[in-house]
């Protein structure tokens, strides 16, 4: 259906903007009547990128924000009405606002809230919308809603502490290459031409790195273009279920960063999986929701798995054990939860761990991949000044 861009009028004279999607016109007229908004603007919305409007990268603070305002105002015992209305009027966020006013007018017209964020996936995740569920209805909206702000704030600031961990490395490397580039292209040419002038004799080593330098400055766009293909050519495989599989499982297996990859994703495992028991949502929706939100295949699968065998009556520790993915110490602290019956206190419990083993094994990261980074440009500029000395040295010689 196609969607359509309104401004309307409410009852105290406050401007309405927003975007529905309906057959035509007139059933966009009628849900505004239904709602007593008096239409004063009404035209057809394009879709970008065929995608839904306000569509983009949302910063992660704008929804920790919200949620937390919104828990807030629920606590006070405002309606839920009147708190969208005066989160529509705060948000500035241009991803997140028509998400909210678009749920505004869905909560209007009759719609739960979890009916109205559920049509937002883009700014509302499963886990988000599954949490709302629960809490809507358990009659906990707003401890839900500010144990989602929680959520999600820890999250935002673990992912801030690994990227500022490794913009030192990128940025040295990023340096190298281009380093790198520039001796290849311009410097060494340059000796080239000295070194044909006076005829000197240059030993393999130096002629073929010359010959390497002579090939980066003719044709550098073949190394870009073969770079190039090979990241779309990985990336296409990625897109095939066989190859996202083995990609996955090769960022499991991978020496030194399959260790890191493995601890996030159990952090974050056991970090959603805990904050879902502890809201209220059923076990086997819970680990549905912690499938998807893992973004590797070879977990997901074994989640499915573990689905599986809890429908058949196995524990949940069992099969997921039995995966051998993860780590001991995660399935003994889940069987110890089960029998306690504090599974979502034992898995708090087990992402707080890895989320400090993440921390503290990028820092180790880091710490190592500086020194190396500079003993390998050591050994290339030191490999490069040889070479070029080299036939210096023979020429030298050779007045003498």
């Amino acid at each position: 259906m196609p969607l359509f861009e309104y401004t309307a009028m409410d009852a105290t004279g406050r401007t309405v903007k927003s975007v529905v999607e309906a057959e035509n016109e007139q059933a966009v007229l009628s849900r505004l009547r239904a709602q007593s908004l008096h239409c004063v603007d009404i035209r057809t919305a394009k879709r970008a990128g065929g995608g839904s409007i306000g569509r983009g990268k949302m910063k992660a603070k704008s929804l920790v924000v919200f949620s937390r305002q919104f828990a807030t105002m629920i606590d006070a015992g405002i309606p839920i009405l009147r708190a969208l209305e005066i989160l529509v009027g705060q948000a500035k966020d241009p991803v997140l606002r028509p998400a909210i006013e678009q749920v505004l007018a869905d909560v209007k017209g009759g719609s739960a809230l979890n009916e109205a964020l559920i049509k937002h996936p883009h700014v509302f995740s499963k886990l988000y919308v599954n949490m709302v569920r629960a809490a809507e209805l358990g009659g906990i909206l707003d401890t839900i809603l500010d144990r989602l702000s929680m959520f999600l704030e820890y999250e935002a600031e673990i992912k801030g502490k690994i990227k500022s961990a490794m913009m030192y490395p990128v940025l040295v490397l990023c340096f190298s290459v281009l380093m790198l580039f520039v001796l290849f292209s311009f410097v060494l040419p340059k000796f080239k031409e000295i070194f044909t002038d006076m005829q000197a004799k240059m030993p393999p080593v130096t002629a073929a790195l010359f010959g390497f330098g002579d090939f980066m400055q003719a044709s550098w766009w073949i190394i870009l273009l073969i770079g190039f293909g090979t990241f779309m050519g990985i990336k296409w495989y990625g897109k095939t279920p066989n190859g996202r599989y083995k990609l996955d499982y090769l960022k499991l297996r991978a020496p030194v960063v399959g260790d890191l990859v493995l601890k996030m994703s159990v952090a974050r495992f056991s970090r959603t999986f805990g904050t879902l028991i502890s809201s209220g949502v059923p076990m086997m929706r819970s680990l549905e929701i912690v499938g998807e939100t893992l973004n590797n295949v070879v977990l997901s699968t074994a989640i499915d798995q573990t689905r599986l065998a809890i429908r058949e009556g196995n524990r949940l520790s069992v099969p997921l054990q039995a995966s051998g993915l993860f780590p001991t110490m995660v399935t003994q602290m889940i069987d110890i939860g089960e029998e306690s019956g504090r599974l979502s206190e034992m898995l708090v419990k087990v992402g707080e761990f890895y989320d400090q083993e993440v921390e503290t094994t990028v820092k180790g990261l880091t710490s190592m991949i500086e020194p190396l980074l500079i003993i390998f440009m050591g050994v290339i500029v030191g490999f490069i000044a040889i070479s070029v000395m080299s036939p210096i040295f023979s020429i030298v010689n050779e007045v003498k």
